[in-house]
């Protein structure tokens, strides 16, 4: 099983599918725990100083850690079959770690969903899941010409570009398999 994330400030949108690229289980999950800001670079800690920001980011992202460990936890005893990878979308290799830096711009408006994805990938491969990084300009376009036609929508509502994205991630993932954990 393969899953893919859309992911959002604070939630996600994950879609595991099978080897034959067969939808078997979508969800959202929350990345943080209930109650926690969820944009600490963006707007939660813009008016705060450094010291107090950097609590509030340290904090943030102790808790995407739980809340993404438990989720992703959830969804491995739900789905019942070995997951193998999980795909996110790509960010910048040489993306800063500063806060100093990342509260300015243009870092500040990316600091956030950057760190989202850096627990997601984190929490994968705390679970021995392979990390796959996609392009989300073209993932779409570019599981279509894998498969030679657009991945099959599963029957029943909802069905929206989120879970578009992360079922072609899992489709580029399962072509990269064997390959480097980046499917960039």
């Amino acid at each position: 099983m393969r899953v893919g994330v859309a992911h959002h400030f604070g939630w996600a949108v994950v879609v595991t599918a099978s080897a034959d690229h067969r939808v078997v289980d979508r969800r959202r999950i929350e990345l943080v725990e209930p109650g926690t800001p969820v944009a600490p670079v963006h707007s939660d800690g813009a008016a705060l100083d450094d010291v107090a920001a950097a609590d509030l980011v340290a904090r943030v992202r102790a808790s995407a850690g739980r809340a993404t460990a438990a989720a992703l936890g959830d969804l491995a005893a739900d789905v019942g079959a070995p997951i193998v990878s999980l795909s996110l979308r790509a960010w910048p290799p040489d993306f800063p770690a500063d806060l100093a830096t990342l509260r300015r711009a243009p870092y500040e408006a990316r600091a956030d969903s950057v760190m989202y994805r850096q627990v997601l990938a984190e929490c994968a491969q705390a679970r021995g899941w392979a990390v796959h990084l996609f392009d989300a300009n073209d993932v779409e376009a570019r599981a279509a010409r894998l498969l030679g036609r657009p991945p099959e929508r599963p029957a029943g509502p909802p069905w929206t570009k989120d879970h578009r994205v992360a079922l072609a991630a899992t489709i580029l993932a399962a072509q990269s398999s064997g390959r480097r954990s980046d499917t960039r």
